[in-house]
C-alpha cells in the first residue's frame, strides 16, 4: 500500500506528536469542534427520540412535529420538556409506555425561560438544567456558548480558507513573475492596507442588514494581504533554486511550477501561520459583536455574551463563563500554532549548502 505522506512529512508529524502541549491541545480543540458541530444532539429543545403509541419519532434533524401529533391539542412545535413530564405522569399511572429522550441541555440558544419565578439573569440551576445559568433574556448560557463557538469557528475557517487562497496564489505569482506586475500589486496592497477596517464595518452595517457572509466577505477583503507578503518573499527565494530552474528548462508552465514545485516547499509558512490566523479571526468576530457591529441579535455570539457580562457584573456566571470559554479556545489554538511552528521548522530536517 502506497504511503499517503513522504518520509519527511512523517517525521514532522511525529515531532508534532512529541510536543505534548500542542498535541493534546489539538486533540482538545478537535473534540470541541466535533461537539459544536453535533450541538443539536446534546444542546437543543428538540428531543432526540420520542416513542408514542408504539411509533418512534426523531425530531432533532427532522421537520417540525406539531403538538397535536402527540395529542397535545396545538398545531405549533411540540414542547418536548412538557411532553416528557406528561408521559412521566402517564407512566406512573400505568396508562402508557410512551417516553421522551431529551438532550443533556434541553434548551435552544434562542429560547427564553421565565419558569424560575424571578427575572433573569438567573444563576446556574440543576433543577431547570441551566448548568451555567441564563442571560438577561432568560436564554441558556451553555447553549449560547456552544452555538456561538460553532459560529466563531465557522467564520474563522471560512475566512481563513478564502483569504489564504487569494493571498497564497497572488503572492506566489508576484514573487515568480516579478517586474511591473510585482510593483503594481505592491503599490495596490500598500494603498488597500491603509483603508480603515473598522470604518468599513461601521458603514456597511449601517447601510445593509449584517449577516454571517457579509462579515466573512469583509474579512477576506482585508485578510489576504498578510500571507501575500510572506508567499511573495518565499517565492523569490525558491524560484532561483535548482529544482525550479530544472522545471523551467523542461518547459513547465507558471501554474505547474507554482502548484507542484514552489507551494510544497513553502507549505511550512502556511501551516505555521494558519492557527494564529484562526485566533485572530475568532478574536475579531468576538470584538465586533462586543462593540455592537457584529452579527444581529438573537444570533448566539461570544461578544454579545461578553457585553452582557460586563453590564451585569452582579451576575458573575455570565462573564466567568464566556471569558473562560474564549480564553480556553484562544490558548488552545495558540498552543497548536506553537507546536506546528516547531514541528514543521525546516531547520530540523533540511540544510542548504
Amino acid at each position: 500500500m502506497a504511503r499517503l505522506f513522504s518520509d519527511l512529512t512523517h517525521k514532522k508529524l511525529r515531532r508534532f506528536r512529541s510536543i505534548h502541549r500542542g498535541y493534546y491541545a489539538f486533540c482538545l480543540f478537535m473534540l470541541m469542534v466535533l461537539l459544536a458541530l453535533a450541538a443539536e444532539l446534546w444542546a437543543s429543545n428538540r428531543a432526540l427520540l420520542v416513542k408514542y403509541e408504539g411509533r418512534l419519532y426523531f425530531p432533532t434533524y427532522g421537520a417540525v412535529i406539531t403538538g397535536d401529533t402527540f395529542g397535545l391539542g396545538y398545531q405549533y412545535e411540540t414542547n418536548y420538556r412538557e411532553l416528557k413530564a406528561l408521559f412521566a405522569e402517564q407512566a406512573e399511572a400505568a396508562q402508557s409506555g410512551n417516553w421522551v429522550l431529551l438532550p443533556l441541555v434541553p434548551w435552544s440558544p434562542y429560547e427564553q425561560d421565565y419558569s424560575s419565578g424571578s427575572y433573569p439573569p438567573n444563576a446556574p440551576s440543576l433543577e431547570h438544567r441551566h448548568y451555567l445559568g441564563t442571560d438577561n433574556s432568560g436564554r441558556d448560557i451553555l447553549a449560547r456558548l456552544v452555538y456561538g463557538f460553532r459560529t466563531a469557528v465557522g467564520f474563522a475557517f471560512i475566512a481563513l480558507t478564502a483569504s489564504y487562497a487569494i493571498g497564497v496564489l497572488l503572492g506566489c505569482v508576484m514573487g515568480f513573475v516579478g517586474g511591473k506586475f510585482d510593483l503594481l500589486f505592491q503599490r495596490f496592497i500598500e494603498i488597500w492596507s491603509q483603508v480603515p477596517f473598522l470604518y468599513v464595518i461601521m458603514i456597511l452595517v449601517s447601510l445593509t442588514q449584517p449577516n454571517f457572509m457579509l462579515f466573512v466577505g469583509i474579512n477576506v477583503l482585508f485578510g489576504w494581504m498578510g500571507i501575500t507578503w510572506y508567499m511573495r518573499t518565499l517565492t523569490y527565494r525558491e524560484k532561483v533554486r535548482d529544482y525550479v530552474l530544472a522545471a523551467r528548462a523542461q518547459g513547465a508552465g507558471l501554474g505547474r511550477i507554482i502548484v507542484h514545485h514552489i507551494l510544497p516547499n513553502t507549505l511550512v509558512m502556511i501551516v505555521t501561520l494558519a492557527p494564529f490566523t484562526v485566533v485572530a479571526n475568532i478574536s475579531l468576530l468576538t470584538a465586533l459583536d462586543y462593540l455592537g457591529f457584529g452579527l444581529p441579535p438573537p444570533t448566539p455570539s461570544w461578544g454579545e455574551l461578553l457585553r452582557q457580562g460586563v453590564n451585569h457584573l452582579d451576575s458573575p456566571w455570565i462573564v466567568v463563563s464566556v471569558v473562560t470559554a474564549v480564553s480556553l479556545v484562544l490558548i488552545t489554538v495558540s498552543f497548536i500554532g506553537e507546536a506546528i511552528r516547531e514541528a514543521f521548522d525546516p531547520k530540523h530536517f533540511s540544510r542548504y549548502e
